[in-house]
């Protein structure tokens, strides 16, 4: 008798009413999650669903090769259910295992000595009946869920440009469950390329996209929720939300968070920071924020988070005023000795620190001094005083900002 006459199948077929109950006792004892489903759901969708597995369990038993795909047509939409419901997909899978092997248990328990040899034949087919049916449920939740992360995805980026444009952004908010923040923290983000990207082609642009899911990801799970933004792989704005008496406490979190986002980028991270005390100030801050990171990396700044107090003195320098370019000149008459300028620049780093100044350059302290003292010749400012430190520090920010040096 072969395998497909086997009576044995049709034993233990008549029982899948009770299979189904003992399915659905398994799934809700070993899967954390089953257990926490609305009993509704469980004893409707989910049995009756478990119920049609069985019928195709044995149907594939009887009949070699693959189950045709309009017979897990059903079995497709459930998995695109569970994504829906954000049930995880590991959950889903191994409810289908344990359905195989209580299948299988069934067999082994109702095979007489005499059908042995018909559970040899059939224990492979049943590994092949699970190998295939997860793999449609698979293929089918990742669709379903790429298909919602992409609408996600869309419906936050039209609520970070509403924002940003300062145009009405509650209901296009309410679509992915979220509520407009009193008051948001901006990053204006900058992500340098991960060495995967360097790659020309689909490579490149893969290693691009799967950064950014990374970076967006790590956003999320500080976040506890979706994150407002406009992230691009070279980065963007992002809106963290939060309260006015809250932002500063957010704001001091930030440095960290960069950090994070730096690791999982693989790729170095910066971000300008600022604070809207309120949705109108969306747009300020955002250009503040951009400012800020602009400057931050003009200047030189490593990776990191910068708010505006970072970079005070070269902001407000930066602003629009007939006296930077004249602040700019003052140290022109350098510009033949560039040795100092640099002395200059590392007097100051070094909090005029004669000794750390000297051993930072290498040169002798009287050497240093020397310097020092044709600083005061070429420009008749001397740093030594209270009023030629003052002018010193901004002329060397603004020749920072106008790109010299």
């Amino acid at each position: 008798m072969s395998p497909q006459d086997s009576p044995l199948f049709t034993r233990v077929e008549r029982d899948i009413p009770k299979l189904a109950r003992r399915m659905l006792d398994r799934f809700v004892a070993e899967i954390p999650l089953y257990s926490m489903l609305p009993r509704e759901q469980v004893e409707g969708e989910i049995a009756s669903i478990t119920a049609l597995n069985l019928r195709l369990f044995f149907h594939s038993l009887r009949v070699e090769g693959p189950i045709p795909d309009d017979a897990l047509v059903d079995i497709r939409s459930s998995a695109a259910r569970r994504a829906e419901e954000r049930v995880p997909l590991d959950a889903v899978l191994a409810a289908y295992h344990i359905g195989g092997r209580i299948g299988w248990e069934a067999l082994v328990e109702a095979a007489e000595p005499d059908e042995r040899e018909v559970l040899i034949v059939v224990a492979g087919r049943v590994l092949e009946f699970v190998q295939q049916v997860t793999g449609a449920v698979a293929s089918a939740y990742l669709e379903e869920r790429q298909s919602i992360y992409g609408e996600e995805r869309d419906a936050l980026r039209a609520v970070a440009s509403a924002l940003l444009a300062g145009e009405p952004a509650d209901k296009l908010a309410s679509r992915v469950g979220l509520s407009i923040a009193p008051a948001y923290v901006v990053l204006d983000v900058s992500i340098g390329d991960h060495p995967d990207e360097q790659e020309h082609g689909v490579g490149g642009a893969v290693a691009a996209r799967r950064k950014l899911r990374r970076v967006q990801g790590r956003l999320e799970r500080w976040a506890g929720q979706p994150v407002i933004g406009l992230l691009e792989p070279a980065g963007g704005p992002v809106l963290i939300a939060t309260t006015p008496d809250e932002s500063d406490k957010v704001v001091a979190t930030m440095p960290e968070l960069i950090a994070e986002l730096g690791t999982a980028a693989g790729a170095p991270v910066s971000a300008g920071v600022a604070v809207a005390a309120s949705v109108g100030e969306l747009a300020g801050a955002t250009r503040q924020a951009g400012d800020v990171l602009a400057l931050a990396a003009g200047l030189g700044r490593g990776p990191g988070a910068y708010a505006l107090s970072d970079v005070l003195l070269e902001y407000q320098l930066s602003r629009p005023s007939d006296a930077l370019p004249e602040l700019g000149l003052l140290l022109e008459p350098l510009e033949r000795n560039p040795d100092l300028v640099l002395t200059l620049e590392t007097y100051l780093a070094h909090d005029l620190d004669r000794r750390g100044t000297a051993a930072a350059l290498h040169v002798h302290p009287n050497t240093l001094d020397y310097r020092l003292r044709r600083v005061v010749e070429l420009t008749g400012i001397d740093p030594a005083t209270a009023r030629g430190l003052q002018l010193v520090g901004a002329a060397l920010a603004a020749r920072r900002l106008r790109g010299d040096g």
